[in-house]
C-alpha cells in the first residue's frame, strides 16, 4: 500500500512540518558537507618555497563569506561557498583570529578554517634591497600581505622621529632615506607606522659615531650625506663605481655646476626609463637636478652603507662627468668634449 505523504504532511502540525524541514535542510548540508570535503586535497606546507607563499590579511569584523571570498580571488581555496558551509556547520564563524596569514594554492577548506581559528598567523620576514625607495618598498609589502601600500605611502609623507630627517616641505617623503635596507621580523598585526620606525631605528644604529664624525668633518649635514648617497646608490651598479660617482657630486656641488643626474629624473617619472630624454630633464620640480644647482630636497631612495661610506670616503681623481653603458659600467671624464666623445662610443 503507497503512503501519501503530501496529505500525512498536511495532516501534521505546522509546528512539526517546520521540525521536518529543518531537519531535510540539515541533512541535505551534511550531504553537502562530505561531498565537498571529499574532494579536498590536503597540501603539505612544508613542501612549498616560501616563494610560492600566499599572504592574505584577516581584518577585525571580517565574515566567514569575505574571508571565503579573499580567499578563492587569491587562489588559496577553490571555493568560497564550500568554505562558508564548513565553517557555519562547525560553528566557526566568529572564532576567527585576525592577523596575516600564510597560504598555498589549493588548500583544503578545513585546513584553511584550522589555521584560523587557532591563529596561525606570522611573524613575517622581509628583505628590503639597497636602493628601494618609498613607494617601491609600500608596493613590496603590500604583496607580502604586510601593510597596505597606500597606508604605507601616507604615513611616510610626515614621518620624521629623528632630527637629521627631512625638513624641505617640497620632499616627497620625509622618511625617503633613511629606512634602512636590511631583512626584519614583524609581528603579523604591525602597522605601517611599526614598520617605518622599525626601519628608522635600524638606520640610526648603523649610522655609527664614527661616520657621523666623517661627515662631520668632510662638512655634511647628515641630511645631505644620505641625500648624496641615494644619487650614488642609484646611479652605481657596481661596487668601484661608488667612491668615484661620490666624487664627481662632490666635486660639481663644490664648483656650482648642476649635479645632472638621471636618477632624479627617473624619480619623478611614474614609470622607469632605459634613458631619459631631453623633455624629461626639462620638467619642473626641485628634483630635477639638470635644472636646478645642490641637492635636491631629500634622498631618493635608500642607501646602504656602501654608498654612504663612498660619500664620506670618495675617490681622489680630476673626474667631471660619467655615462654609463648598457651594461651599467660607467666611464669617466676629465671635459665635457671628452664625455660626450664616451657618449657616442659606449651609447
Amino acid at each position: 500500500m503507497l503512503i501519501d505523504w503530501k496529505k500525512v504532511l498536511h495532516e501534521l502540525p505546522a509546528s512539526r512540518r517546520i521540525e521536518l524541514g529543518s531537519l531535510l535542510l540539515l541533512v541535505i548540508f551534511v550531504f553537502l558537507y562530505g561531498c565537498m570535503g571529499s574532494r579536498e586535497t590536503n597540501v603539505n606546507m612544508a613542501s612549498y618555497s616560501t616563494e610560492s607563499l600566499l599572504y592574505v590579511q584577516i581584518k577585525p569584523g571580517m565574515t566567514a563569506g569575505e574571508i571565503g571570498e579573499v580567499l578563492q580571488e587569491k587562489g588559496v581555496i577553490d571555493g568560497k561557498y564550500r568554505f562558508w558551509l564548513i565553517a557555519k556547520l562547525n560553528g566557526l564563524e566568529n572564532k576567527f583570529k585576525t592577523g596575516n596569514y600564510a597560504f598555498h594554492q589549493h588548500m583544503a577548506a578545513k585546513e584553511v578554517l584550522d589555521m584560523l581559528v587557532k591563529g596561525s598567523s606570522l611573524v613575517v620576514r622581509f628583505t628590503i634591497p639597497e636602493g628601494y625607495n618609498v613607494d617601491e618598498i609600500a608596493a613590496y609589502l603590500a604583496e607580502k600581505g604586510i601593510a597596505g601600500q597606500a597606508e604605507f605611502q601616507r604615513a611616510a609623507k610626515d614621518f620624521a622621529p629623528y632630527g637629521y630627517m627631512t625638513e624641505d616641505s617640497r620632499a616627497k617623503y620625509r622618511a625617503e632615506g633613511f629606512l634602512f635596507p636590511d631583512t626584519y621580523e614583524v609581528r603579523s598585526d604591525v602597522s605601517a607606522g611599526d614598520v617605518l620606525q622599525l626601519m628608522a631605528d635600524e638606520f640610526d644604529q648603523k649610522l655609527t659615531p664614527e661616520l657621523r664624525q666623517q661627515a662631520a668633518d668632510e662638512g655634511l649635514s647628515i641630511h645631505d650625506l644620505i641625500t648624496l648617497a641615494s644619487l650614488v646608490e642609484k646611479e652605481a651598479r657596481f661596487e668601484e663605481d661608488r667612491p668615484v660617482i661620490a666624487q664627481v657630486f662632490l666635486k660639481r656641488l663644490r664648483i656650482g655646476m648642476p649635479l645632472q643626474s638621471d636618477t632624479t629624473i627617473q624619480y619623478l617619472l611614474d614609470t622607469p626609463k632605459e634613458d631619459v630624454s631631453i623633455a624629461d630633464t626639462k620638467m619642473e620640480s626641485p628634483y630635477n637636478t639638470y635644472q636646478h644647482t645642490g641637492l635636491p630636497p631629500g634622498p631618493i631612495a635608500n642607501p646602504g652603507i656602501a654608498s654612504i661610506k663612498a660619500v664620506l670616503y670618495p675617490a681622489d681623481t680630476d673626474y667631471l662627468y660619467f655615462v654609463a653603458d648598457r651594461e651599467g659600467k660607467n666611464h669617466y671624464s676629465q671635459n665635457y668634449d671628452e664625455h660626450l666623445a664616451m657618449v657616442e662610443q659606449v651609447r
